[in-house]
C-alpha cells in the first residue's frame, strides 16, 4: 500500500460527475491544474460536450439515473485515460415540494442520481482505485448532508445517505489504500442557487438579495455565498496524496451553519 507522495501528480487521472457547470466543474478545472489527468462525466448533451472541449478535459456521455451509465462511465474513463485513481461524486439536482405533494418519479430518480449512482460508481471503480494504491473517492454532498429544511425531501434523504455510505467506504477501503471522504457546503453560487434565488424572489414579491439574506443564509454566521472555487480549493486537499491520512471526514465548508 503506497502512502505519502508515492505517485506522481501527473500520473493521476481523476473522473468527476456532474462536471461541466458549478462545483464539478470548479473542481475538474483545480484537479487539472494541480497536474492530474481529469475526465467529466454528464448527459450527454452538445452544451456539456462543449464546456468539456472548451477546458481541454474528456467528456464521458451518460445518465447517471440508469445504473448500466454508472458502469459505462467508470469503464470509458479507464479506457480513455488509462487507469483511474480519483473518484468525485458531485452530480446531482433539486426539487422543491413539500411531502405531500413530492412527485413519487422525482424522488426515484433523484435517488437513484444521488445515492445509487455514488454507490455503484464507488462499486465500479473500487478495483481501478485499489490498484492506485492511491484511491480517492470524494463524495460532494452538502450541509443537507446533516441538516434539513423543508421541502426538499428527496435532495436531504440522499444528502444524509452519502455521508453514510462515505463512512462505510473509509473504513472498507482502509486497508486497500483507499481514503473516502465527503464535503458538506452550505449555498454554493452555482446557476441551479441562482435560479433557486430568482424563483423564490418571484414567489414572495421580494429582491434577490434579500432572499439570500434573509431566507438562504439566515442559519448561517457568514452572510456570503460561497463560490465553486472555494469547495475545489478543499477538495484539492482531500484528493492530494497529502490527505493520505484522511478517510471516512464529513468536512463542513458551512459558512458556520452548524455552529449554533
Amino acid at each position: 500500500m503506497t502512502t505519502q507522495g508515492q505517485q506522481r501528480t501527473e500520473d493521476r487521472v481523476a473522473l468527476v460527475t456532474g462536471g461541466t457547470s458549478g462545483i464539478g466543474l470548479a473542481i475538474a478545472l483545480k484537479l487539472r491544474a494541480d497536474g492530474l489527468r481529469v475526465a467529466v462525466l454528464d448527459l450527454d448533451r452538445p452544451q456539456a460536450r462543449e464546456v468539456a472541449a472548451g477546458h481541454g478535459l474528456t467528456f464521458i456521455g451518460a445518465d447517471l439515473s440508469r445504473r448500466p451509465d454508472c458502469r459505462c462511465g467508470i469503464d470509458e474513463a479507464v479506457a480513455a485515460l488509462g487507469g483511474l485513481d480519483v473518484l468525485v461524486n458531485n452530480a446531482g439536482f433539486q426539487h422543491i415540494d413539500p411531502i405531500a405533494d413530492f412527485p413519487e418519479d422525482t424522488w426515484d430518480t433523484m435517488l437513484a442520481v444521488m445515492l445509487t449512482a455514488p454507490f455503484l460508481l464507488s462499486k465500479y471503480a473500487w478495483p481501478h482505485l485499489r490498484r492506485s494504491g492511491q484511491g480517492r473517492i470524494l463524495n460532494v454532498a452538502s450541509i443537507h448532508g446533516q441538516v434539513a429544511s423543508p421541502y426538499k425531501a428527496a435532495y436531504i434523504s440522499a444528502k444524509h445517505g452519502v455521508i453514510g455510505l462515505t463512512r462505510t467506504a473509509a473504513l472498507e477501503g482502509g486497508a486497500q489504500g483507499i481514503t473516502a471522504n465527503a464535503l458538506c457546503p452550505a449555498y454554493v453560487r452555482t446557476p441551479l442557487v441562482e435560479n433557486q434565488i430568482a424563483d423564490q424572489a418571484r414567489t414572495r414579491g421580494i429582491s434577490t438579495q434579500q432572499i439570500e439574506q434573509t431566507v438562504m443564509l439566515e442559519p448561517a454566521a457568514i452572510k456570503q455565498l460561497l463560490n465553486p472555487e472555494d469547495v475545489a480549493a478543499l477538495a484539492s486537499y482531500v484528493i492530494s496524496p497529502a490527505a493520505w491520512g484522511m478517510t471516512g471526514a464529513v468536512l463542513n465548508l458551512d459558512l458556520g451553519w452548524t455552529a449554533r
